[in-house]
């Protein structure tokens, strides 16, 4: 398990920065997405659409070589909702 690492944020010109230590290093002109939700900020890296596109395929082609089980599909009980006044 990873420790989170503890540093602080400095202005740089009108903006508030954030220097990234070593161990999570991204190159110098990478694109990258940043999100805040509450007090949580996550940065991710930005990854084009063909990378995307290219990784869905694989993926995709990787469930298709599982192929369906041999039994078939487990039969399911129905489920049903409760009736919920209101909803």
């Amino acid at each position: 398990m990873n420790r989170p690492v503890h540093t602080k944020t400095f202005k740089s010109g009108n903006s508030v920065a954030v220097r990234l230590p070593k161990g999570f290093a991204i190159p110098a002109d990478t694109e990258i997405e940043i999100d805040k939700v509450g007090d949580t900020v996550t940065i991710r890296l930005t990854r084009s659409p063909e990378e995307a596109r290219r990784r869905m395929r694989e993926a995709w082609a990787a469930m298709e070589a599982i192929g369906a089980p041999e039994d078939g599909v487990q039969a399911r009980q129905p489920f049903e909702f409760p009736d919920r006044k209101g909803l």
